[in-house]
């Protein structure tokens, strides 16, 4: 649509992306690129489908690039994500967190008159009774994957009995198709130490495992066992439990994930694509200058933004305001009005969620620009 973003004017003109007004969402294709071959290529070679998390980027353009690498679907935390994802035109989608209000279970029935291939996680009996019931009265069943608790607690049913016995009531409703399992041990992904990664990574593969062969002792389908992450891609397979990967921020890499030694000694297999860019827009006071990229600019769970272009070395970022950003400049160093500076992201997922599209750049051109359709839905 002509207008609606403020660089579409820039777009394939040389040296547009040091143009940008900003603070600009910018994503290097190239190494974007490069993120979806490798995870691609590795889940390939481990015998894994990929379904990553479009929480991670709540963009049509980008689910539909992992599905075109391979990707068999996207999963989804929020039903908004779904809803987005499915106008797009994305036909396999996994809900990972659970659906439970009147007005959200509706819409679920909704969207699974219109997605060919749609599965939510459960973990609660009563859960299932009543997306049983919508289902039999919107007339189309629902599938459905039993989500495990790996010793996380934010969502997921005790493994043992617990899951069993609710796989038991889902594989007996009329209305909703067991198809497996999920679990996603969250609290894992971002142990530092390599061998305690793995060790707990891998403890949550067994609880799975075990409950996987629970659920095929007395019958019950597990075509699909869903889960790991960015964290833990190259550890899970070891397992040989999980049928597909979760993954998501790999396709970014944000200070988080860089911080975390993917592999023991390895090089980092993915590269960061994801920067905010920002402008100099004040620059009186000796050896500081400041930014328009403030709190608002990037998400503050986290440790400040890294520096990773336009400012001189040994320059740091902090918060300066809801609107700016300050640099901290080496003694005698400045910044002219107008500088682009970049910044690696804190964390990708709630960063993304501030802006309204994706800057797409090759080398110093501004090449296109993707609306990120999902921002905002957090229902």
């Amino acid at each position: 649509m002509a207008g609606r973003f403020v660089n579409e004017g820039l777009i394939g003109k040389p040296g547009s992306r040091d143009r940008l007004q900003t603070p600009a969402l910018v994503l290097d294709l190239d190494r974007f690129e490069r993120n979806v071959a490798a995870m691609a290529e590795h889940c390939r070679r481990n015998g894994l489908a990929l379904r990553p998390h479009a929480k991670t980027h709540k963009s049509v353009a980008i689910a539909k690039a992992q599905m075109k690498a391979g990707a068999v679907g996207q999963c989804c935390a929020k039903l908004g994500e779904a809803e987005s994802m499915a106008e797009g035109g994305i036909g396999s989608l996994l809900l990972t967190s659970p659906v439970v209000s009147e007005g959200g279970i509706a819409r679920l029935m909704a969207l699974n008159a219109k997605v060919s291939d749609l599965m939510v996680a459960v973990d609660n009996p009563l859960n299932a009774e009543a997306l049983a019931a919508a289902a039999a009265a919107a007339g189309r069943k629902l599938k459905v994957l039993v989500d495990l608790d790996p010793g996380l607690h934010r969502t997921g049913i005790a493994p043992g009995a617990p899951a069993l016995a609710l796989g038991e009531q889902i594989h007996g409703s009329e209305w909703l198709e067991l198809r497996g399992i999920q679990c996603y041990a969250g609290h894992v992904m971002h142990i530092e130490d390599f061998a305690d990664r793995r060790e707990k990574s891998l403890a949550a593969m067994k609880l799975l495992a075990e409950t996987r062969d629970a659920f095929r002792a007395r019958g019950l389908p597990v075509d699909i066992v869903s889960g790991g992450g960015t964290g833990s891609y190259n550890i899970d397979p070891e397992a040989h439990v999980l049928t597909e990967l979760q993954g998501g921020s790999y396709v970014f890499m944000d200070k988080q994930y860089n911080d975390v030694p993917i592999a023991n000694g390895a090089p980092m297999p993915f590269e960061t694509s994801l920067f905010v860019q920002m402008s100099v827009v004040s620059n009186n006071t000796p050896n500081l200058a400041t930014t328009d990229a403030g709190f608002k600019a990037f998400s503050t769970d986290a440790a400040p933004p890294v520096l990773s272009s336009g400012a001189p070395e040994g320059s740091v970022y902090f918060f300066f305001g809801d609107e700016q950003g300050g640099i901290a400049l080496p003694k005698g160093a400045s910044l002219p009005l107008g500088a682009a500076l970049t910044a690696i992201t804190p964390h990708c997922d709630p960063t993304v969620n501030l802006y309204d599209c994706y800057h797409v750049v090759r080398g110093d051109t501004l090449v296109d620009i993707w609306p990120i359709e999902a921002r905002g839905k957090s229902a």
